[in-house]
């Protein structure tokens, strides 16, 4: 077993002709994730002859990792030479930082699905029309570093069908976990939240949610709800250069801060550490945090995200945004992983590194006492 190189490429290629008839992978992606992406591939050969590869992508910021791509040839197959690629496939993963790892299989492939789970692998979803012949995938997976999450909450997951409606998306997911019996995320009730907690401009285009504006919405609904933000008279100001932009920003601010003091939601003048996060996680409580998406996506612009729970090595959190359409794209969103550290990196905004989140409580729930 080895990493692979670029001077592979003509066995990984021929290796692959060999292995599917569907859905292969060209030379030109080999190229790319052997070169640019990041991803990792091993590869396992005897006397010369690559047998078998195994490709990772992994995720810059979080803790995620997914098996793109797996063969062994066929003349070296039930002679364990697939379980022990996959296992230096998964020490490789967990030696990047991978919290766990996920992969697709086709239902027909009995003999996979058996190896995955014997390996310890389970079935969380299904891709539906995934493959090149519109076959589903399962999608499986596999923990691979942390504790046992006992934390974990049961949110749903919910996607939102706006690109300036994350606040509102993350806003209902929390309200859901905490309140089962309450009314199912859907989008009327999306586009409500968002109408009510808007900050009118953002960046560009229609407006993003308000910290405050979430909080006071959460708590018209019968919900606690409390605030850590660390410059609440500027929030997002400085995300706009238009004037006029700027004073309406002002103005909702005020607005929201005001229905914020009538309704008594605490404030905490800090931003939400990963131990607050966790604190409140094992309370029974939802923490929204806002986010720079640029961690996640390159693209820069605020985004809320929902706490689901965490371990003693990892925060995870539903995002909302799922990269692209698709069922399969929303499993990816799922309890993503994030190292504590780099949660403290990621939950930040702008130059001015903005820290802003909102703690849900089940409805009923006394309230905290705001810091400063």
């Amino acid at each position: 077993m080895r990493e692979a190189t670029l001077a592979d490429l003509d066995a990984l290629v021929a290796l692959e002709q060999r292995c599917f008839d569907l859905d292969r992978i060209s030379r030109r992606s080999f190229r790319h994730l052997l070169t640019k992406a990041h991803a990792a591939t091993l590869v396992a050969e005897r006397d010369g002859a690559l047998l078998g590869y195994g490709m990772i992508l992994l995720h810059r910021t979080t803790a995620a990792a997914r098996l793109y791509s797996f063969a062994v040839d066929p003349v070296a197959r039930r002679q364990g030479l697939g379980r022990r690629l996959l296992q230096a496939i998964e020490e490789r993963a967990r030696a990047a930082g991978a919290a766990e790892l996920r992969l697709e299989v086709r239902p027909d492939n009995q003999a996979a699905i058996a190896s995955y789970q014997a390996a310890g692998y389970r079935t969380f979803g299904t891709y539906t029309d995934f493959y090149e012949d519109h076959a589903d995938a399962l999608r499986m997976e596999k923990r691979l570093a942390g504790g046992r999450r006992t934390t974990l909450a049961r949110v749903p997951y919910y996607a939102q069908t706006l690109p300036f409606t994350c606040g509102a998306a993350s806003l209902m997911m929390a309200m859901k976990a905490l309140a089962p019996e309450g009314q199912a995320p859907e989008r009327r009730r999306e586009l409500r939240l968002w109408r009510e907690a808007t900050l009118i401009y953002m960046t560009s285009g229609h407006g993003g949610c308000d910290p405050f504006g979430l909080a006071v919405a959460a708590r018209k609904r019968g919900f606690a709800a409390e605030v850590y933000v660390t410059d609440e008279e500027r929030l997002f100001v400085d995300s706009v250069r238009d004037p006029t932009k700027k004073d309406v920003i002002r103005l909702v601010l005020q607005d929201f801060r005001a229905q914020a003091r009538e309704a008594r939601v605490p404030v905490h003048r800090r931003g939400l550490s990963a131990a607050d996060a966790m604190k409140h996680l094992a309370a029974g409580e939802i923490p929204i945090v806002l986010v720079s998406s640029y961690a996640l996506t390159g693209e820069k612009a605020p985004h809320w995200v929902v706490l689901t729970g965490f371990d003693e090595r990892f925060l995870y959190f539903h995002d909302p945004d799922p990269p692209e359409s698709g069922e399969g794209s929303k499993l990816d969103c799922i309890n993503v992983p994030v190292p504590h550290a780099a949660f403290e990196r990621i939950a930040r905004y702008g130059a001015t590194r903005l820290k802003a989140a909102v703690v849900l409580g089940a409805p009923g729930k006394s309230q905290a006492r705001g810091q400063g």
